[in-house]
This record gives structure tokens, sequence and C-alpha cells, in this order.
């Protein structure tokens, strides 16, 4: 953990640059706000024009100061603020927060600024600027002026807060409290022209005070030391919970392959999230609920839920729900529901079915508690969530009372619906560690996502080989787009084999050897500047060998008159017969590079059924992960065996992935697009063979 980090984090003395005297300003309010949540520390002001601020003695300038701060909150112009980020790292100040805007996100000018900000810092770590700071809620230290502190006390708890965004920040503390959900760190990274997400995911997987955390995105600057980050807090059993924004791909570029237009900077987030066992809020609604949950420190065993309620109504919400997420609720065994029969008797309650239902007329007490104890001890259930209805308006500490003496007595997941607007009792709820929601589809987010939680520890990560080049390869000769010829030839030297092919001239072809392809082929233009041959005539099926030579005159006009390409060369193929079309190839961008593999053929686009993975600098898909990223495919089970037809040639078809991302991994950014589309995979032991494909360098 970073020593100036932890300074940041755990300051004992702080000065404020360019504090005010009016507290109700911004520059007025970290003073106030330190003084207001009672900061043990020493508070330093900085302010040429008084000698007083809240009772502080007020210094004129840095170099006044009677010790070096640990920390320091800069809120003058930006031209002062340089000045004085040099005057702080010229007396060993560990970190500075700048709050003060007008640098990289006023574009090119303030980007310049910026640097001279970084320039200015030395070994001093920055935070910002543009920043609304940080609140260590843990250790009552709040480095913000933002008018979230204004509340008099906030519930202490283990989740922490990252986010890229101040407004963000200030709008989930709120939250927070008001809904009884306990925050232990909140940080705004904001430009991160020097700390960012990686920096502060990792203090937090060592900080004690934190078992959950939640990150706020818009980009991320830096992937491999987030990747590094976040594979850290896996490690250490510390889940994190990221809303994601800017899910739009309006901006994506068309590109020549299929795989362009399959991936799409939101999938790559998808697959390093997925890859790194982070929890994706797919809403803000999420945003809070899924850290409520697993923050309460309980383990979700299994997906067997029993649901109990006194309004028939709302528990057949919750049940709906979950069977959309694929959770069971189960009947009681026979021994529970005896249990809960015994502590009703008569029929007007229903509790020997799931929902189980008290009905109004048994919220007593007593009866609360039996039923709640006797499905916590039940081995039918993994987990149980309490329906707070109307009663919880005028009775707020009626379950809550229940629940605070049956909970020591399982260690398994127990969450509330609360079906009214009834804001007491559901942060009464949550302060008991009983996650409390306002929606029934939350309850199925939070199992899912405390499923999910529990399920990441089992799971190892997964590392590939490291990158090989075939002696074979001339890496120099790669240059411009390969034709559809050159490309499979390429994928052969990675041990990528490929259907039998003969390249003919259009002018003297020499036809004497097509009989070994078979007395139908496939016929195709060969040019590395048309991709898409299927969409301007360029490929022909179940050609007889003997009119190889007319179709290819007639290919060639219909191409020229519609591409106004002089088509020279041409591909004749033995045609294929069985096997499914599946397609794998690579995608960049500023993330990473991502290997893609789907069905394949010209219906790509139009099924969508792809997955994604990333992969490390210099390193290939493991065979484990290739074989992970067929089985989550839909359409898995045809490969598979799917009602009674053969299974397909599955180990073929990983080693040909891996190959290829050992390819792409190899080829580094040279390689700017290439795709195998499609790739045929035959029947168990008769292997795969690449048909088309594409190759761009640079």
């Amino acid at each position: 953990m970073s020593s100036a980090i932890q300074k940041l984090m755990e300051p004992r003395s702080i000065a404020v640059i360019g504090a005010s005297t009016d507290p109700k300003k911004t520059a007025g309010r970290p003073i106030a706000y330190l003084q207001k949540h009672h900061f043990k520390g020493k508070i330093y002001p900085i302010n040429p024009r008084v000698e007083e601020i809240a009772g502080l003695k007020c210094y004129p300038d840095i170099e006044s100061l009677p010790e070096t701060p640990d920390v320091a909150i800069v809120m003058v112009g930006t031209d002062k603020t340089l000045v004085a980020v040099k005057e702080l790292a010229a007396i060993g100040t560990p970190a500075a927060i700048v709050l003060t805007s007008g640098f990289a996100e006023h574009g090119p000018e303030g980007l310049k600024k910026q640097e001279q900000l970084i320039q200015a810092t030395g070994s001093m770590r920055i935070l910002g600027p543009n920043t609304i700071g940080m609140v260590n809620i843990t250790d009552d230290i709040p480095l913000s002026p933002s008018s979230a502190l204004e509340m008099d006390e906030f519930p202490k708890g283990a989740v922490s807060v990252i986010s890229q965004s101040g407004g963000i920040l200030g709008s989930l503390l709120s939250r927070a409290a008001a809904r009884g959900l306990g925050l232990s760190k909140l940080v705004s990274t904001s430009n991160e022209a020097d700390l960012g997400l990686a920096d502060f995911v990792d203090y937090l997987v060592e900080d004690p005070s934190t078992k959950v955390i939640v990150l706020y995105i818009e980009s991320i600057r830096y992937p491999e030391r987030f990747r590094a980050a976040a594979l850290r807090a896996k490690q250490a059993g510390k889940p994190i919970v990221v809303y994601k924004v800017g899910k739009s791909e309006a901006g994506i570029r068309a590109a020549i392959s299929h795989t362009g237009a399959l991936a799409g900077t939101d999938k790559m987030y998808d697959a390093l999230f997925k890859q790194t066992g982070i929890i994706r809020a797919n809403q803000f609604s999420d945003f809070l609920d899924i850290p409520a949950a697993l923050s309460s420190g309980r383990v979700l065993k299994g997906k067997r839920v029993a649901i109990l309620t006194s309004t028939g109504g709302a528990g057949t919400l919750v049940a709906d729900s979950l069977g959309e997420w694929g959770f069971e609720t189960p009947a009681p065994d026979e021994k529970t529901a005896e249990r809960l029969r015994a502590l009703q008797p008569g029929d007007q309650a229903v509790l020997d079915r799931n929902p189980i239902d008290v009905t109004l007329a048994g919220l007593q007490p007593d009866l609360l508690r039996g039923a709640i104890s006797a499905l916590l001890d039940s081995p039918t259930y993994d987990a149980l969530i309490l329906i707070l209805g109307s009663s919880s308006l005028a009775m707020p500490d009626l379950m809550a009372g229940a629940v605070r003496d049956c909970m020591t007595r399982s260690d398994k997941p127990v969450i509330a619906y609360v079906s009214p607007h009834a804001p007491i009792a559901s942060a009464l709820m949550t302060r008991l560690d009983v996650p409390a929601f306002s929606q029934p589809e939350s309850c199925s987010v939070a199992l899912g996502s405390m499923l999910h939680a529990n399920q990441l520890k089992s799971q190892l990560t997964k590392q590939g080989a490291i990158a090989s080049t075939p002696a074979s390869l001339n890496i120099a000769d790669l240059r411009g787009s390969l034709d559809e010829h050159e490309a499979k030839h390429l994928f052969s030297i990675f041990g990528i084999p490929s259907v039998r092919e003969i390249k003919l001239g259009l002018h003297n072809p020499d036809l004497n050897n097509l009989e070994s392809l078979g007395e139908k082929i496939v016929l195709k233009i060969l040019s590395g500047e048309i991709t898409h041959k299927t969409e301007v005539g360029g490929v022909a099926l179940n050609v007889p060998s003997a009119e190889v030579l007319q179709r290819m005159q007639l290919m060639s006009k219909q191409v020229q008159s519609k591409t106004d390409s002089n088509i020279e060369y041409f591909l004749a193929q033995e045609m294929v017969q069985g096997g499914l079309e599946l397609m794998v190839g690579m995608h960049r961008d500023p993330l990473g590079t991502a290997i893609l593999i789907g069905m394949g053929g010209v219906t790509a686009e139009l099924f969508k059924d792809t997955q994604m993975r990333l992969i490390a600098p210099g390193q290939a898909l493991s065979e484990e992960e290739a074989l992970e990223m067929l089985r989550e495919l839909k359409t898995w089970p045809l490969l598979d065996g799917y009602r009674g037809r053969a299974k397909s040639d599955v180990g073929a078809l990983t080693k040909a992935i891996v190959n290829f991302s050992n390819m792409v991994a190899t080829l580094e950014d040279r390689l700017l697009e290439c795709e195998i589309n499609p790739i045929f995979v035959f029947d168990e032991g008769q292997g795969v063979k690449a048909a088309d494909g594409i190759a761009v360098f640079k």
C-alpha cells in the first residue's frame, strides 16, 4: 500500500489552500465539514487576507506552515494551483487534493495545464484535479466541499465507493445514509491526472474496514493497472460492483470484419468485468442494492429461496422475479411445514407452501419469530426473503424485532422486500444486516450478486500461455490487407487448418488439378480489398469443374460492374460437407485486445451469439478459457450433440481458438483486423477447417 495514499486517506494534519471565511462558500466548506464531523487532527487554513478562520490560525502562505501537512486541499485558480502544488511538493507534502477545475476537462489548453500540474508535483501524489475530494467515514475525515456532508451523521459500514464523477459521489452518500446503508470510504478521482481507479482499488483491498468496493466508471484510462488491481480484489475475496456509463454504441466505427461490428466498446467492458470477477450493475438502482446485499457478510450457497409474507400479491411478485433469475421457491419439507402449521392452528394462513403466507392475522411477534426460525433452520432453503406489507408503516419495529431475535441462529442470507413506501422500516432492516429493497426485482438482483460473489471464491484466475512465434513466420513480409489465400496461409503457420484450395489466374488458368477438389467446387474472387465477397456476387457454390473458366469470366464482369475492381485471381475450393459454421475474430480498442467467437457465416451479425475474452499483452488464451467461451454460447448445445446429433470436434475447435489467440498476441498491434469466418467444425475426431478469412496489417 502506498504510504502517500495512506496519508491521503488517514491524515493527521491538513492544509487548506485558498480557505474562505464564509462556510457557505465552496472554499469555506472543507474546514466547516472537518469541524462538523469532528476531525481529530490539525487544520491549517492558508489565506493571506485574513488571520483566522473558524477559530483556527490562518497562514499567509505555504512556507509559513509550522509543519509539513499530510494532505493539502487546493482551491485556488488554475495558475495559482500550479504554484501551490510546486511549493507543497518542495516541502515534502505526501499528497494533495486539487479541487480546482480548468484542466484536461476543458480541452487542449486545459490538457497542457494538467501536464504542467503533473510536472510540478515531483514525488507528491495528486487526487484530481477537478475533483470533489474524498470522505473517510470510518475515521470521520471529510476532505470535500460536497453539500452532502451537511448531514449530521452517516452510518458507518463496509462499502467503499470510488467514482469518476464528483456529483455521483454526493448522490450515493446521501442515498446510502437515507436507507441506512453504512459506507466506509468515498473517493472522487475525476481527471485522474495521477491517482486513479486502480490505485484506490489497491488501497481498499488492504483496508480492513472495506468488504465491498463500488466503482462508478466513465472510462478506464489504464486498463492493465485496473485489471491487476481487480484481480487482487478478487483473490482477497472483496467483490467489486461497477456501474459503467456510456453503453450506447453510436460511436462504433464501421469495420470490414464481422468482429468489428459485433464487438463494440461496451462489450469489451463486459468482457473485462467478467474476466476479473466484477459484478456489473445494469440499473442505477442496483448500484446500491447490490452492495447492500454483499456487505451483509452472509454467503448464499444455493438457489432455493423461502418467501415469508403477509400479503399474497407481493409474495407472487417476488416469486415471479426469482423464477426469471433461475432461483427456486420449493414448498417446505414436511418437518418444516409441521413447525409452521403449529404456529397458527386453523385454516386462515397458508404456511405449508411457498410463498409462506401468514396473512394479516398472523402479524404477531411470536408467530413471526417462529416462522423465521423454522425457515432458517430448514435444510430446504438457502435464503429467506421477508416481505413487509402495509403494517410496516404503522409498526416499523414489528418485523425488525422478530428478525433481531432470530438472525444469530443461522448464517443464511436474509433480505427484505418492503412493499409500501416505508423508509423507516427499510432503514431499520438494513441496519440489522437485512438488506431492504423497494422493488421485487431488486431481491433477485441482490441474491444473484450474492451467488456470483460466492462462486468467485472458488474460481482460480486463468492464465494463458506466453505467445510464441513460429520459426517459419517472417513478420516483416506482412503488410496491408492480405487476400483470402494469403490469410489462410498465415493461419496455417499458426496451426489452424484450412479447406483444400487452388489459386487460379483469370488469364491462362491451370485447371488440371481441379478434379482433386471434387466434382463440384466453391469459386471465389481473390481480393485483399473486397472482404465481403458474397455481397458483390463474388462467391459461387456447386460449380462443376468443367464450367470453372466460364464462371470466372462471368463473375469477373459482375463484380467489376458493382465495385469497379478488376478481378485477376480466383480461388477454387473444395465443397465442405456437413459441419457447423463458427467464426473466430479479434478486436482492439483502448481497453485492450479481445478474442471473439460465435456462430459464423453470413448470418453472424444477425444472430449475434458471441462471447469475448480479453488477452493480456503477449499472452494467448488457455484451452480452459476457450472451452469456457464455447460453453457460454447460446448455440453450445449444437456443438454438444443437441437432440441426438453427433457431437462436434470441440477439442479441435478449442485448439484452433487458442492458436488464433497466439497469432494475435504474437503479431501485436501490427495486426489491425483478423477473422476466420466461417471455420467449419466437423463431427468428433474429424477436426476443423478455416473456409474464409481476412487479415489486415499496418
